[in-house]
């Protein structure tokens, strides 16, 4: 018996962004990002050093993750992605981001993680959650920014390509979720 399908990734649009489903060629868009050394500092693996590293990083989904790729309105060239994974099924999900440098500081993060969560919300879910390197203080701004609150530390939870690592877990009720930023 399997359980139930899982939830479509459907194009959510913001002031600036569109966010949709992946297509092959975003591993050519998004392969700078993911050999970018110092955006994949605070990741699990090491930046990537080949285009195939990239396709395949892309290319693999866990039933209960959904990934939407960040591209301008104007355009449909990948620039980043969130990801959702619904961690108990209808009523928490995990989230994750990646943008690319060159849009840092513009706001397009929180616009495209807003959208996901006001998806999420709209869904039924209760909860999100997210972790984070507790030295990663640009992905712990953004998470405060949109209400996130600290639940937790938790020491040496990770063994990444940078040595063990603390997680940071932050949370959002949707009781809670003030909309898009």
């Amino acid at each position: 018996m399997s359980g139930p399908a899982p939830r479509p990734t459907v194009v959510l649009e913001s002031a600036r962004l569109r966010l949709r489903p992946g297509v092959a060629s975003d591993a050519e868009a998004l392969h700078p990002a993911f050999a970018d050394h110092d955006l994949m500092r605070w990741w699990s693996n090491a930046p990537h050093e080949t285009i195939a590293q990239t396709r395949a990083d892309l290319a693999q989904r866990a039933p209960e993750w959904r990934r939407w790729i960040i591209t301008l309105q104007e355009n449909d060239r990948a620039i980043g992605f969130v990801a959702a994974g619904e961690k108990r099924q209808g009523n928490v999900s995990e989230i994750g981001y990646l943008l690319a440098r060159q849009y840092w500081g513009t706001g397009m993060a929180a616009e495209a993680v807003s959208r996901v969560i006001d998806q999420i919300f709209a869904e039924g879910q209760r909860r999100v959650f997210a972790d984070t390197d507790p030295d990663n203080a640009g992905s712990r701004r953004l998470l405060e920014r949109l209400g996130f609150r600290l639940e937790g530390v938790l020491r040496g939870e990770w063994e990444t390509h940078i040595g063990v690592r603390d997680t940071a877990l932050y949370g959002l009720l949707r009781e809670e979720w003030r909309g898009a930023a």
